[in-house]
């Protein structure tokens, strides 16, 4: 099989171990950076072209893209998914658990763990958002934020609505979370191709930060997950349409809550602490399901 993975950088740990994965299995794998992608929307023949050439012969595409390009990603996703191309995660998917407000609605509806959330958009209603999502200390997520950035624990009253104030008069979109103490400063990464999780880890904030990221210095551990961490997270994957997901938890005194589930999962944190190959998994994913026209939305929506 042709199959192409949709990257700004082939230098990338992630990108680099799925070609990898790829061409040990005898697939010719190409790096295409979907912000040089432009589209030529015709009825009944749309295409795709790269550096002045249609690109053709593709039977499956991994999609690796950047919260920052969500829009422009996804309409090139859109545009393969509209040439009978199969997508490992399809665009609409990618799109809903990129939007964090409307991921926790799809997950609340489906009765999955989360911590308390509020939204809003009037000051006026700031004193009663505090409130139902238990008071302070309480975590502000930005909507677009990512690995990390845009989150802030304000541990009293007076930050919270200082930070808020702020987030306000940007304009940014943003919610509001009760502030899981219990978890101390640790999450757990899922990694869930198809109907299982493969892979889990957890990540540990340094000292003095809530934020487990390991792109914000946290490290993470090889550990063992409960049969209800591991249902929570293939429900969550499978709630959002994600094929591929990483999925973080936190350990709760009420059971494990979601707090994101990703889209392009990083695969280097992964690998090094479970040393297994999760590249190939997901290549092997792709042997299995990767047939022409076979996405469920193709490009619907």
């Amino acid at each position: 099989m042709k199959i192409a993975v949709l990257s700004t950088n082939k230098n990338l740990y992630s990108t680099k171990r799925l070609i990898e994965a790829g061409r040990k299995r005898d697939h010719e794998m190409v790096v295409i950076n979907h912000k040089r992608c432009y589209m030529n929307i015709t009825s009944h023949n749309p295409g795709i072209h790269f550096a002045g050439r249609p690109i053709e012969g593709v039977d499956a595409v991994i999609p690796r893209i950047g919260a920052s390009v969500s829009f422009y990603g996804t309409a090139v996703v859109r545009q393969f998914e509209m040439m009978g191309v199969y997508s490992v995660n399809e665009s609409v998917a990618i799109t809903r658990s990129r939007d964090k407000l409307r991921a926790s609605q799809l997950l609340s509806r489906k009765g999955i763990g989360l911590p308390i959330t509020g939204f809003a958009n009037s000051p006026d209603d700031t004193d009663d958002l505090l409130d139902f999502v238990g008071g302070a200390p309480v975590v502000i997520k930005l909507l677009e934020g990512t690995q990390g950035v845009g989150v802030v624990l304000a541990e009293t009253k007076k930050a919270a609505e200082s930070v808020i104030e702020a987030f306000r008069g940007l304009g940014a979109n943003f919610m509001v979370q009760e502030f899981i103490k219990e978890a101390g400063g640790a999450d757990i990464r899922c990694f869930v191709i198809g109907d299982k999780v493969v892979a889990s880890m957890k990540r540990q904030g340094k000292e003095g930060e809530f934020r487990s990221n390991l792109h914000r210095g946290g490290s993470a551990t090889l550990i063992k997950i409960t049969p209800e961490e591991r249902s929570t997270a293939v429900r969550s994957a499978r709630v959002m349409g994600l094929n591929v997901a990483g999925v973080d938890l936190l350990r709760s005194n009420h059971g494990p809550v979601v707090m994101e589930v990703n889209s392009s999962p990083g695969l280097e944190g992964i690998e090094k602490a479970t040393e297994k190959d999760v590249a190939s998994m997901v290549i092997e994913f792709i042997e299995k399901n990767a047939k022409q026209g076979k996405t469920r939305t193709r490009g619907q929506g």
